[in-house]
């Protein structure tokens, strides 16, 4: 069955129609074979008018099957009648159209011909015949219908498919934007924690070399950490967007990580506490990135300033300070994203703290951050 259907549907709608015209034509010779006499030059026209018509039952349904109706009360043709009220159904969506077509149909073939011979009509039998010929017109109107709804419901889908892809198309950008995101703080607080670094042992091997060629390794190794911070701050600019519950990149940083960062540093740094053990990754990784950020700005622009760090824990929160006094010597012109401290508001923000960044009455400047424990 289902091959005979795709076989069909794979007909061009010419052939189809030729064959539409044939069955209306071979309806017509059944029925003038039975009474030859009977047929008119009149009776004749109107059944060619009605088969010839079905060629053009795709353009003018509603015309194709009013010109059936004379060929249906002259001589109760049964196959060009049904076949356009067929095509109307397929493509109409009134349905009282439909069910008015069915009617005249039905009544076009229950009503005499010839109208002379009307008062002579069994009146109770012409009623169960429309009755019946309005069955009969129902199953065309009711297959169309079908169709229609199938083709309907076929489109309706396919648009559920498209709407699905581009929801999951915006899903993937959503994902991307968020890691881009995530991306772009990552190596802010890592790239630039350690060429900063970089850049600030350089310029002090530059001061204290005892030779010429060493003094120029170290001013070029300057340049260049400085050379990349500024590209890394293109970079960020690029790949920083608004602030997401990203999960993050793989490996992070811990509590146990902290007290390694500040040995690296290459300042003079007091720690003071230390996080619970209970304390979600998350947060130890937020506490990490917030003293590695105050590090680095504590380099760039207080070089030579002695640091504190100090660790709070208690009722659900976990805090950290990190101040510096003022600067011992000139500052580094180092180039900066201008999104550091932004980056870790934005990080208190997402897991429900606190954060806060100034100058304090010392000349220093003093970062402060709490995170819930949940």
């Amino acid at each position: 069955m289902n091959a005979i259907a795709s076989l069909w549907a794979r007909l061009p709608p010419l052939v189809v129609d030729i064959l539409a015209v044939l069955l209306a034509a071979l309806d017509a010779l059944i029925n003038s074979a039975e009474e030859p006499s009977a047929w008119s030059p009149l009776d004749v026209t109107v059944v060619a008018v009605a088969c010839a018509g079905l060629l053009l039952r795709r353009r003018f349904p509603l015309v194709v099957f009013l010109l059936t109706l004379p060929a249906a009360v002259a001589q109760d043709l049964l196959a060009a009648p049904i076949i356009a009220l067929f095509t109307l159904s397929r493509v109409s969506r009134r349905r009282w159209l439909l069910v008015a077509c069915a009617a005249l149909f039905a009544f076009s073939s229950a009503f005499p011909w010839p109208f002379a011979g009307a008062d002579r009509v069994d009146q109770f039998g012409a009623f169960v015949y429309f009755v019946y010929q309005f069955a009969t017109a129902a199953a065309p109107v009711a297959l169309g219908q079908l169709l229609q709804a199938r083709e309907d419901l076929a489109k309706r889908l396919v648009e559920i498919e498209d709407a699905k892809e581009h929801e999951q198309a915006l899903y993937a950008q959503t994902v991307l934007a968020r890691e881009r995101n995530q991306l772009a703080r990552e190596m802010h607080d890592v790239v630039s924690h350690q060429v900063s670094l970089i850049a600030v042992q350089a310029a002090a091997l530059q001061v204290t070399a005892g030779t010429e060629q060493e003094r120029s390794g170290a001013e070029a190794i300057r340049e260049l950490s400085v050379a990349t911070l500024d590209e890394l701050r293109t970079m960020v600019a690029l790949l920083r967007m608004a602030g997401s519950s990203s999960p993050g990149l793989t490996p992070q940083p811990t509590s146990a990580d902290i007290r390694t960062l500040i040995a690296a540093s290459g300042l003079e740094v007091e720690l003071d506490g230390e996080l619970p053990r209970e304390a979600p990754a998350a947060v130890q990784r937020a506490v990490y990135r917030t003293i590695q950020e105050a590090l680095t700005n504590a380099r760039k622009h207080s070089p030579g300033a002695p640091v504190s760090v100090r660790l709070e824990a208690g009722d659900g929160v976990v805090g950290v300070t990190v101040a510096n006094g003022p600067a011992r010597s000139r500052a580094l012109a180092l180039p900066g994203s201008r999104v550091g401290l932004v980056g870790l508001r934005e990080r208190s923000e997402l897991l429900g703290g606190t954060f806060r960044a100034g100058s304090t009455p010392a000349g220093g400047f003093e970062v402060h951050a709490d995170f819930p424990l949940r």
